[in-house]
């Protein structure tokens, strides 16, 4: 289609987001309803999506071919299906040997980039988390999503999913009104927003089944998403499967502040298994119910949270943003410079602007197409209540576009509540640069009378006291004026003091440090969703053959780094074999020998599917001459390199000291081999 003739077709488009951003805008104005201004967000980023797939549909890309993919991931088992001879379970998946190897390549990369340049504290805490942990940081209340029951076999559906789907097929009825699909359009945009009640009468109106046997469902509940489980042989602990690793480090701030010498900033890092109990898991590895996670908590003072020196380093990196506002107001993403995004006032601060940037290096630099990576920032009705800004590096694949990691300003959230819970101070001390005066308002208890009075209890009710402070003391000393007398409720239970019991005492205090409750900055990583955007990123087929699948993997991630082929069976080449493999063995090079039947075309083509970047031929000239070709997967070309001088150069293709230019200009190229014909 001519630019003319798609502008015509994305110009109505445009006009219905910018018509619906300025409803929304109306609405808020208006102090309408939370529900109504919700709704209209909701509408409002289903017509930006409907421009997003226009736009994508009319550019005149090709389909990626997902089932190709699926087949060789399936076939070299990079993953598949867990007890898949029992029937599997769905969310489950196993990595096979190329996948493990991967994934380790992508961990130790994330490992180098982050923990080893920012010097960070890394931890491995406990899968098994006691309730108390989930509940203090809100998981056991808020963590869940709705879902029904087939209510004959017991199957179950997550609910806003099962409703768009019932409302969809409906909807592409023949027989369907025009009144009617503008109904089920508007439900099916806002599902994400009902609360049980409503999702309970929609199911009822519109006689929701279960879709395998047409059974009626139960009405929609809420479901927890987290793994309950006992701790201990009588049961008597609840606990959970994790389902983040950052809670384990923020139990562990105290040590791990001690750790650091009592010093803002530092950062703690931490690899592992994470848990959620996905109601309708699907996607492949996009969505399942056990997962590895990296997680990042950088520790910073609030207030310098724009002091972040190293940012320099960063900030000429370009990236690709979608920001809140240009999300409401229909636009496109942009690209800029992550220092143009926090002059902008783009990025909250600087210190969050750094992690994004240092992301948006390790996704690219393990394989991650940047014109398929943008960062997409939170919109205020999906931001939660405790951060003051959050972006998701969201990478483009077949699916759309897909969340890999997490990057939120957390503020000071987590450790408050974790130090209100357990009454642990999760503050730390930092030194004033000049010694300051402060004004002091303290209630002062008798422990005598207090301890005569109310004996066992008194501990409790001294702590509380002495932990009263602002507004609380003075509402203590207005109750104690106005009554004689101030009561208290701890624990559930109230106890009262006469006034001779405690005073208000205020005074002026010279402070030299200051007790910091530290803001939490958390860059959070999905390694499976990376570990599948790569394998998509990186998907070929071969101009000149349409059979020949490979993939492009950098050689920092891929899961063999040389293949050893010898031309055939002679057993003049086992010599040459093993001397190969010893030498790339001792230079930490993961390699795999070939020696199978097939001419080296096909097996050329066995390495390349699973990307091995980097092919060692040992042919009848390597006998007379103790040199073997050297091949470089995505080009196919070839030099003729001496044996002795191989190792060192695979090493440094892999590590990336050089490319594979510089190793052209350096040895001689190879076209082919003379000798094959005779010989073979």
């Amino acid at each position: 289609m001519s630019n003319s003739g798609g502008e015509d077709v994305l110009a109505p488009l445009r006009k219905a987001i910018q018509e619906q951003d300025e409803l929304v805008h109306r609405l808020k104005l208006e102090n309408r309803s939370t529900v109504e201004v919700e709704r209209a967000l909701t509408e409002l980023k289903a017509r930006k999506k409907q421009l997003e797939n226009k736009e994508e549909e009319l550019s005149g890309k090709k389909k990626f071919d997902r089932s190709g993919l699926e087949d060789l991931v399936k076939r070299r088992f990079f993953f598949g299906p867990a007890f898949s001879i029992y029937g599997g379970v769905a969310g489950l998946y196993d990595l096979g040997p190329m996948g493990c190897a991967m994934k380790a390549n992508l961990l130790s990369q994330w490992r180098s980039h982050f923990v080893l340049e920012e010097h960070m504290l890394e931890v491995d805490t406990t899968i098994l988390t006691p309730e108390p942990i989930l509940k203090t940081s809100g998981h056991v209340d808020r963590f869940a999503d709705f879902m029904v029951k087939d209510s004959k076999t017991g199957d179950c559906y997550r609910a806003d999913h099962l409703l768009a789907e019932h409302l969809e097929k409906l909807s592409n009825d023949p027989k369907c009104s025009k009144d009617k699909k503008a109904e089920y359009d508007l439900i099916m945009k806002q599902v994400d927003n009902y609360k049980e009640k409503e999702l309970t009468e929609l199911f009822r109106k519109y006689e929701v089944k279960a879709p395998v046997t047409g059974n009626p469902v139960t009405d929609p509940v809420y479901f927890n998403l987290m793994f309950a489980t006992s701790i201990g042989p009588g049961g008597q602990i609840a606990g959970f499967l994790r389902p983040e690793t950052a809670q384990g480090i923020f139990v562990n701030f105290k040590r791990l502040l001690e750790f650091n010498n009592g010093k803002l900033p530092f950062a703690a890092a931490q690899i592992g298994k994470s848990f959620r109990n996905e109601i309708s898991p699907r996607s492949g590895l996009l969505r399942v119910r056990e997962f590895e996670m990296a997680e990042i908590e950088h520790f910073v003072n609030p207030d310098k949270r724009n002091d972040f020196p190293k940012f320099s380093t960063v900030a000429e990196v370009k990236g690709t943003f979608l920001s809140a506002c240009n999300q409401v107001d229909g636009k496109p993403a942009e690209e800029m410079t992550f220092g143009e995004a926090l002059r902008l006032r783009l990025i909250a601060n600087a210190t969050l602007a750094y992690y994004m940037a240092r992301i948006h290096l390790y996704m690219v630099k393990v394989g991650v197409d940047p014109a398929k990576l943008r960062f997409r920032q939170h919109m205020s009705n999906e931001m939660a209540h405790y951060a003051s800004d959050c972006w998701d590096a969201e990478c483009k694949t077949s699916y759309g576009w897909v969340e890999c990691v997490g990057c939120a300003d957390r503020s000071c959230y987590d450790l408050t509540c974790h130090s209100r819970a357990t009454k642990v101070d999760l503050s730390a001390k930092e030194d004033l640069p000049t010694p300051r005066q402060v004004d002091v308002v303290e209630v002062v208890p008798d422990k005598g009378l207090i301890g005569k009075q109310f004996r066992k209890d008194a501990k409790v009710i001294t702590e509380y006291l002495t932990g009263l402070s602002g507004d609380a003391v003075k509402q203590v000393e207005q109750e104690l004026a106005e009554k004689g007398s101030y009561t208290l409720q701890v624990d559930g239970n109230s106890f009262t003091l006469q006034s001779n019991m405690l005073t208000v005492k205020r005074y002026e205090k010279t402070i030299h440090v200051v007790d910091v409750i530290p803001s939490v900055i958390e860059p959070s990583f999905g390694i499976g969703r990376i570990l599948y955007t790569i394998l998509e990123h990186s998907y070929r087929v071969r101009e000149e053959d349409e059979q020949r699948k490979w993939l492009a993997l950098p050689s920092l991630v891929a899961p063999i780094s040389c293949s050893v082929l010898p031309l055939s069976g002679n057993e003049e080449f086992i010599p040459f074999i093993a001397k190969i493999a010893e030498s790339l063995k001792e230079a930490g090079i993961a390699h795999k020998v070939d020696d199978s039947s097939g001419s080296i075309g096909r097996r050329y083509a066995r390495t390349d599917e699973i990307g091995i970047p980097f092919g060692v031929t040992i042919d009848f000239d390597t006998i007379k001459t103790d040199s073997v070709t050297l091949r470089e997967r995505n080009s196919t070309r070839q030099v003729r390199i001496k044996i002795s001088e191989l190792a060192e150069a695979v090493r440094g293709l892999v590590r990336g000291w050089f490319v594979w230019a510089d190793v052209e200009a350096k040895y001689p190229a190879f076209s082919g081999q003379e000798s094959t014909t005779s010989q073979e």
